[in-house]
């Protein structure tokens, strides 16, 4: 099993300018959303569409602007609501961007990895129409 830390060099695309940047980011399964720089984010023109609050890890309440970018890796897209991460605020690809991107983390080589979509429905709902 791999136990060290996986990053991966992905593509951040403004969707309404299609400028875009590689950057590399750390691949944390931990957690749920994804945080890249505001400076790249500003380079690209990304604009903040609104701003959360999150408990930091040491308890504290933090606020972060987020807003909407493509991210490609490998191929791979999707549209990916993004943080605004700040001065010492960490880069990383969150559990919903892989989600997105159909990707999750391979336990043996620690690369990403392509497993697909699951489609979960009731199949039953045609019951209902």
């Amino acid at each position: 099993m791999y136990l060290g830390l996986t990053k991966a060099k992905v593509i951040v695309e403004n969707p309404e300018t299609h400028a875009s940047r590689e950057v590399e980011l750390i691949v944390d399964t931990g957690s749920v959303l994804t945080w890249i720089s505001r400076k790249v984010l500003e380079e690209l023109g990304v604009k903040p569409r609104r701003v959360r609050q999150f408990k930091a890890i040491d308890g504290r309440a933090i606020t972060r602007e987020v807003g909407v970018t493509t991210i490609r890796y490998e191929g791979y897209e999707g549209d990916v609501e993004v943080i605004f991460a700040e001065e010492g605020d960490a880069q990383v690809l969150g559990v919903t961007a892989l989600e997105t991107l159909g990707l999750e983390v391979d336990q043996v080589t620690g690369k990403l990895k392509y497993v697909g979509h699951l489609a979960l429905y009731n199949d039953r709902w045609h019951l209902f129409n």
